[in-house]
């Protein structure tokens, strides 16, 4: 129970005492104090804390949040178990999530194909905090396309989580798109496990809130298994954007792909950690990293970090990181066809950034994403 534990009273505790009281479900009430505990003591993370070091929360902190969950999905009973291994300690923010969670089970069956895409909308009023918990799996041989989408017009803070299980042979597509509005705060966690013979394609789109910050750990815990696990930031202004991911090859012979890119433009920031770890055991491993950030600004930064810990010589691995401005060579090239300079830059830009968004498969996403590109530009193409 939590009066056991010292609890360091937040603008949350009061509104999470309320949660419990309507919290009908055991076992679940069990693991929300346990989680709530957790956070308590931890607190939320500081520039202290190494994985934070570049990424300050503490405008989040200054504002009053009125905390939301719904109601619990009654397939939550049946998936208690992986619920439960959901890595709450990672940071307070997790535990925070678990806490909170407004759960959503997505149950994808043995051998079936889902012609339509799964759409996971999250939208939050104008100073409300929501906790969406969303646990997808993937049986054997299943495939299916996840579209996750945050998309808060106002002053929010969403503190999200999904899990991802891929079952053997399964194939999973996941496209988060992050476009909430410019006052928002959005903090996102995905865990990912790869089965035997299994494919996760993953594209992130991060284009709004003044403060996002997304977490990826994914897990290959069988042969065979492939992921691609990609993104971009786009940001003006002085948004900032961190992204900290973690693909852990714990087995033989599994692929992994990593490209994220970033377009920065005036004061904004955006931070890149990428670490692949190669197990002892993962001989056959191929993993290939890569963070190319492209500066529209003198007062842009970045802070990029790609890490291989690699404990068998039996791989392929390689990594990268790129920072810079637009190419002269290429500036001049479009100059000297008798493009505007404007346009020139734009053009060069829209190119850099479509590489990612090219991977999308549905239109009408993609489509809206290179209005979006476009309008970051203030241009037309």
């Amino acid at each position: 129970m939590i009066s056991t534990t010292t609890v360091k009273e937040t603008q949350f505790t009061e509104q999470f005492r309320n949660l419990l009281k309507s919290e009908t479900n055991d076992d679940l009430r069990r693991l929300r104090e346990e989680a709530f505990a957790a956070f308590s003591l931890m607190g939320f993370p500081t520039v202290k804390n190494e994985d934070w070091k570049y990424t300050n929360v503490a405008p989040l902190l200054n504002s009053q949040w009125s905390a939301t969950s719904g109601n619990d999905d009654a397939a939550v009973d049946q998936r208690f178990d992986q619920l439960k291994a959901f890595n709450f300690r990672r940071n307070g923010f997790t535990a925070l999530n678990l806490a909170f969670a407004d759960l959503k089970v997505v149950h994808i069956a043995k051998e079936t194909s889902l012609a339509e895409p799964i759409e996971l909308m999250f939208v939050a009023d104008e100073n409300t905090a929501i906790f969406p918990h969303v646990l997808v799996i993937a049986e054997a041989g299943s495939k299916a396309t996840i579209v996750e989408s945050y998309d808060s017009p106002g002053k929010s803070f969403t503190n999200s989580a999904i899990q991802v299980i891929v079952g053997d042979n399964a194939n999973i597509t996941h496209y988060r798109v992050q476009r909430d509005g410019i006052d928002a705060y959005n903090v996102g966690t995905t865990e990912v496990s790869l089965g035997r013979c299994s494919r996760y394609d993953s594209t992130n789109i991060n284009l709004g809130s003044a403060l996002s910050r997304h977490d990826i750990d994914l897990k290959f815990t069988a042969e065979g298994g492939e992921a691609f696990v990609d993104g971009l930031y786009m940001l003006n202004g002085s948004q900032h954007h961190d992204t900290h991911s973690i693909i852990d090859h714990q087995v033989p012979n599994c692929t992994s792909h990593q490209t994220y890119k970033g377009v920065l433009n005036d004061t904004s920031r955006g931070v890149f950690n990428g670490k692949v770890f190669v197990r002892e055991n993962a001989h056959g491993t191929d993993a290939q990293q890569s963070n190319k950030n492209l500066l529209l600004s003198d007062n842009a930064r970045v802070d990029t970090k790609p890490q291989l810990e690699i404990f068998n010589d039996d791989v392929k691995c390689a990594h990268g990181a790129t920072v810079g401005q637009l190419e002269e060579e290429e500036l001049f090239y479009l100059l000297t066809r008798g493009l505007p300079m404007t346009l020139a830059k734009n053009l060069l830009t829209y190119g850099f950034a479509e590489e990612v968004i090219n991977k999308i498969g549905i239109e009408s996403i993609k489509s809206e994403l290179d209005a979006a590109v476009l309008n970051r530009l203030g241009a037309e193409i």
